[in-house]
């Protein structure tokens, strides 16, 4: 009697952009870290390809999930395997879960094609799935979770994918991810914010392009060890965002109870809106995580990039 094929298993990290969300969508950088948090997925021997839909989603939602993962089987030969998914990763608060859900898919579907899951392979299967998800992504997302480690990303106007240059830091670079109010769905921000962009085009290309600069910034911070400067950034790139609209009170309280907290610099990462994730850069997480759960905040701590204590 044969043998069963052990089951096969695939992770894709969720993501927080420390500097320069949206103006990435016009074709300035941005930096982003991978959490250590995520989507697992696990794969069986099937009759064919399919996925085990989460019980937790809605009929669009399922109907969406649905197309994406056809365009990643159909990307990788419909391999004979049956999926399912695991997130310890908050979902739909801008912290990448469906590009962390893509990747898990992909390296998972690469596996079970007998193909080797590559950074490249990953990459390509991956953007398939996020297309379906957001229509026109940056690719800042799924890069980041491809490549776990922080990334300088930018996708150059006219292009339809974006390069990721990996930063390396001398220094551990730890964040606080809370989550604040009730996030607003991305497509809603961002309309509302592209009608602004439309009508008063030349002051708010001037923001997006000063957030462009305080990411490359942020970038030279990081290589340099300097903390503070990064946290500095953070707080500019905060203000900027707020001038765009896309701010509120819930996130404005939280990154101002972060930084009473000791945080180098904090601010609201993804999309914003009326809630959402915060983040906040923390020489030592720990105290700040402890004092957000005994008030009732959900929050986790995460190490982005820099050596880790063994």
């Amino acid at each position: 009697m044969a043998s069963r094929s052990p089951p096969l298993t695939a992770f894709g990290a969720g993501k927080v952009i420390l500097l320069g969300e949206h103006s990435v969508v016009y074709g300035h950088p941005a930096l982003a870290g991978p959490l250590s948090q995520g989507v697992k997925a696990l794969g069986v021997p099937a009759k064919k390809c399919q996925l085990v839909l989460p019980s937790t989603l809605s009929r669009p939602q399922r109907a969406q999930l649905t197309a994406a993962f056809a365009r990643a089987a159909q990307a990788t030969g419909e391999p004979p395997v049956k999926v399912a998914l695991e997130a310890d990763l908050p979902l739909a608060v801008g912290l990448g879960s469906s590009a962390a859900l893509s990747v898990a898919c992909a390296r998972l579907l690469l596996q079970a094609a007998g193909q080797t899951p590559t950074t490249k392979e990953t990459a390509r299967v991956a953007w398939e799935m996020e297309q379906e998800f957001h229509g026109t992504p940056s690719g800042v997302d799924h890069t980041t979770s491809v490549e776990e480690r922080l990334v300088l990303y930018r996708r150059k106007p006219g292009t339809t994918v974006g390069k990721g240059r990996v930063v390396d830091s001398p220094k551990p670079l730890r964040v606080v991810v809370a989550l604040a109010g009730e996030r607003s769905p991305t497509k809603k921000t961002v309309g509302a914010l592209r009608e602004r962009q439309a009508r008063w085009p030349e002051r708010y290309q001037r923001l997006f392009t000063e957030i462009g600069r305080v990411a490359s910034e942020g970038a030279e911070a990081v290589a340099a060890g300097d903390l503070e400067a990064l946290g500095d950034a953070m707080n500019v790139n905060q203000g900027l965002l707020a001038a765009l609209g896309l701010s509120s009170p819930p996130l404005e309280e939280m990154v101002y109870r972060l930084r009473e907290l000791g945080a180098l610099g904090a601010k609201l990462t993804g999309a914003g809106g009326d809630g959402g994730a915060v983040i906040g850069l923390f020489h030592e997480p720990a105290p700040a995580v402890v004092k957000l759960t005994a008030l009732g905040v959900r929050c986790f701590s995460s190490q982005l990039a820099g050596p880790r204590a063994l």
